[in-house]
């Protein structure tokens, strides 16, 4: 059996399937295209569920590829076992309504045995308990002997999800030997132990599952297999593991360098190489596929494996940022069958080490409040620290149980880890029941039902068009007619509608004969179909009906004004801001443009000018944007700009704006750039960790911004009495004025504090030796509080310091202690807790300040009552 590397298998799976007449599709992006369902893509048949459904043709009837995928529900088990892993990579070949089990299981057998080699006493296969067709395939036309095809029950060997297509599944194991056994008399296919491996599946879908639980044989089945690359380059290269394979112990061997830790030679440092090694492969894709991290969604699930890389790090003591560096080696190993990662490469490294700066601060704050869990356990005679606060520190800010016990055996204090614990497992459980099954895996909406039905679109060349009704959507149902005042979806065979893509917004217009007039607001593309979603104004509408299809021109020319800007700006901001800008979402509709951009900060009042005259530069220059049909290798190598969310077929449409812009778009433009009449910047923001969002208007837009913006102008430069040009200096000169009179009032402001700390100090009680002053205060704000507690401080030196304000809403309390006070046992945090829930409200802070507010004002004396009784109690102990 040859040891092949990975590459090559993936490379001799893909080309075995063209052989047998599939096409080959690039890796899906990892962000799910149209489909809620799914966070991240985290299978091989997931990115072609449309083919599947009937929602869109497939380009073929047959399809193999490699698909990266990416599953985190096993993420605490992974470099703690041989076989879990964020990242994958899922080899398949896919059937739609073509070939069945004689074609795929001989295939599989003959790439398995003859391409791969593995040798044929070592292979066993399952198959469902009820399929005899598939035995028959496996027993007669392959020759496997009965003895090695393994009936299993439904739980192992049929695939299903909720209602819809499914079917029995047939798996090929390899067997490692005996002594990779458990040892037990029953040791055998679909063992727990590491004798049996399965690598490939294959699933049969020939049923479709109704309501009621029954099953109907499909008039055309389908194929999906699915065989984990990782895991059938171990078998191949004859290792125990996935990170020991040829390209990911590459990257394993790349951190050992860094951490200067030799693999193999420390189970808990294997664990952690091993953790970084699975989390940056996913971490380099998923940036390189224009996630971003987050505090949400795939967001967050891209920064939760790069902060968990990130510890693992500081585990094997590396405390530099360091994981930037380690995707040059995922660039290095992955490159080949993953150019695209090559080209992205400075930019994922850019988002990398951003988001390692900002946890490394985050870490930093997580022991700013380990040091306060540490100083409250020794206030109050404590030694252990519960459960809850130590998994807090975990989940929020991304320390590992191991490192809180480390700091706190050094202050002689424990961890309740069965608490912990808890606390992790109702985490799984919330993660667990959020993952609700999703039956719309398989869910086919009413468009799916409609066949061969497609629609011609014309609207590159025409705003109007002589149009066939096909079908009439109403209530969610399929109807014959609708009438006046109906809600309405309507396929047309031809329209000149655009159809929401791209960022762009769908076409709003009409829809009229002699008898009907429909008006659409909105058009939408489900597969070939696009749908006019609109109300009946008058009459009657019915399947087969001639209509004209008419768009609203003047909302399209605006749309078009603003799309062909967006690719002008995003030229632009390549130019001033630098190679690493790439689009990341735009909005385009008729009265604004929204375009997301990758960029590490905010985009500076300069710059903003800058690519906001270049715009106007290059739409003054009268440039001639050009449109035409190339293939997708043909567009690239000429230059044109892919996105990175995008997949494209084997023809593009490249607009291209003269010598200075080329994109794939499938968008409406203009003939030439000065149509577009005036471009205007109207903000720009944050949108997450580097992502920024300029926001912009074109034509008759920009206009009448700039003239809202010159009534203001004249607003203000009669209220300063000032011509225009004095504007800025007027004002800038009152500033002045007013800094003067608010240091005026801040010098009578601590003038008045002193003369009130001077009263409190002498109405200040003595407990123990410790001035201890509890009173409120009228008008006063949290900071004028703690700056009038500060005071006292300074002037009382030993002292407890309890103040109170109050507004018609809430109560507001301020908590001191001086050092000295703090170590005879007073805690300021444990009062202001106790004080505020009196007010009804909640508080807390240090031992020695702490704050805090209470939503009922009229209980502010019960509860600095309160404070004093607590003060009192925490001396006497």
């Amino acid at each position: 059996m040859e040891k092949l590397g990975m590459n090559e298998i993936r490379e001799k799976f893909l080309s075995f399937f063209e052989s047998k007449g599939h096409l080959r599709l690039p890796s899906f992006s990892l962000i799910p295209k149209n489909d809620k369902s799914l966070l991240l893509i985290n299978s091989g048949m997931a990115p072609l569920k449309p083919y599947f459904t009937g929602k869109e043709t497939p380009p073929s009837k047959r399809v193999t590829t490699c698909q990266r995928c990416i599953r985190t529900p096993d993420i605490e088990r992974v470099g703690k076992t041989a076989r879990h892993g964020t990242f994958f990579e899922m080899l398949g070949n896919f059937s739609f309504g073509d070939y069945f089990k004689k074609e795929a299981i001989p295939w599989a057998w003959e790439f398995v045995t003859e391409v791969l080699g593995l040798p044929v006493n070592r292979l066993w296969v399952s198959i469902y308990e009820e399929d005899d067709e598939a035995f028959e395939i496996w027993n007669k036309i392959v020759g496997l002997p009965p003895e090695r095809i393994v009936r299993m029950g439904k739980e192992d060997n049929f695939w299903e999800i909720g209602t819809g297509p499914c079917g029995p599944s047939s798996e090929i194991y390899f067997d490692r030997g005996e002594e990779k056994g458990c040892g037990k008399p029953t040791c055998g296919v679909g063992c727990d132990c590491d004798r049996f491996i399965e690598f490939w599946n294959l699933v049969f879908t020939q049923f479709n599952k109704d309501e009621q639980g029954n099953y109907h044989r499909l008039p055309n089945p389908n194929i999906d297999t699915g065989m984990g690359l990782e895991r059938i380059a171990t078998i191949m290269q004859g290792v125990d593991s996935i990170f020991d394979v040829d390209v990911i112990r590459g990257i394993t061997n790349f951190v050992s360098q860094i951490a200067e830790v030799e693999y193999g030679k420390d189970a808990e440092k294997d664990v952690s190489l091993r953790v970084i090694t699975d989390h940056i492969r996913g971490i380099t894709f998923m940036i390189s596929d224009g996630i971003l991290p987050s505090n949400e969604g795939r967001g967050y699930v891209l920064r939760r494996l790069l902060r968990r890389a990130a510890r693992h790090g500081k585990l094997l003591g590396i405390n530099d940022t360091f994981l930037y560096r380690v995707v040059d080696s995922v660039v290095e190993n992955y490159g080949e069958a993953y150019p695209e990662i090559i080209d992205r490469k400075d930019y994922i490294k850019r988002i990398v080490k951003l988001e390692e700066e900002r946890f490394k601060e985050t870490i930093d704050q997580g022991l700013t409040i380990l040091q306060d869990y540490i100083n409250e356990l020794k206030v109050q005679g404590k030694t252990v620290l519960e459960g809850s606060k130590a998994f807090k520190l975990y989940d929020t800010y991304g320390f590992p149980l191991d490192l809180t016990k480390e700091i706190l055996q050094e202050a002689g204090i424990t961890v309740d880890e069965e608490g912990y614990t808890k606390e992790l497992e109702k985490q799984r459980i919330r993660a667990r029941s959020s993952r609700k099954e999703d039956n719309s895996l398989w869910e086919q909406d009413i468009y799916s039902t409609l066949g061969d039905i497609k629609t011609k679109f014309v609207g590159y060349d025409t705003y109007e068009s002589n149009s066939k009704v096909l079908a009439i959507v109403k209530d969610e149902e399929l109807v014959e007619e609708a009438e006046a005042g109906d809600d309405v979806s309507i396929i047309l065979d031809v329209t000149p509608f655009y159809a929401e893509s791209g960022g762009q917004i769908g076409d709003n217009g009409i829809l009229e004969n002699e008898n009907v007039l429909i008006k659409v607001k909105d058009c939408k593309k489900v597969g070939d179909r696009f749908i006019h979603i609109g109300t009946i104004e008058r009459g009657l509408i019915s399947v087969r009906d001639e209509v004209k299809a008419q768009i609203d021109v003047v909302s399209r020319r605006n749309a078009a004004r603003n799309h062909t800007a967006t690719h002008l700006l995003h030229k632009a901001l390549k130019e001033i801001l630098g190679d690493h800008v790439h689009q990341a979402g735009s909005l385009v509709a008729d009265d604004r443009l929204r375009f997301d951009f990758s960029h590490y900060q905010a985009v500076t009042k300069e710059e903003l000018k800058q690519i906001e005259n270049r715009v106007n530069e290059k739409i003054y220059q009268s440039l001639n944007v050009h449109i035409e049909e190339k293939t997708y290798d043909e567009a690239v190598k000429e230059g044109a700009v892919a996105l990175f969310t995008e997949k494209y077929g084997d023809k593009v449409r490249v607009v291209k704006i003269d010598d200075y812009s080329m994109e794939l778009c499938g968008g409406t433009h203009v003939k030439n750039t000065n149509e577009i009449g005036i471009f205007k910047i109207v903000s720009e923001s944050a949108v997450g960790a580097g992502l920024r969002r300029i926001e912009a208007l074109t034509g008759l837009a920009a206009i009448k911004y700039l003239e809202e913006k010159e009534e203001i102008l004249k607003e203000a430069s009669d209220l300063l009495k000032a011509q225009d040009k004095e504007i800025v200096s007027k004002i800038e000169s009152l500033q002045q004025v007013l800094k003067t009179k608010d240091k005026e009032i801040e010098q009578l402001k601590i003038k008045m504090a002193s003369i009130l700390a001077n009263s409190l100090i002498n109405s200040a009680i003595s407990l123990d030796g410790i001035k201890v002053v509890v009173s409120k205060v009228e008008d006063y704000d949290s900071e004028a509080l703690k700056a009038l507690g500060d005071i006292l401080k300074d002037k009382l030196k030993t002292a407890a310091i309890v103040l109170a304000s109050s507004t018609p809403e809430k109560a507001i309390f301020v908590g001191m202690a001086t050092k000295d006070v703090v170590q005879k046992g007073i805690n300021m945090g444990a009062v202001i807790k106790e004080v505020c829930k009196v007010s009804e409200g909640n508080g807390g802070g240090r031992p020695d300040m702490a704050q805090g507010t209470g939503k009922n004002p009229s209980k502010v004396e019960e509860a600095l009552n309160k404070a004093i009784d607590i003060v009192k109690e925490q001396l006497k102990n």
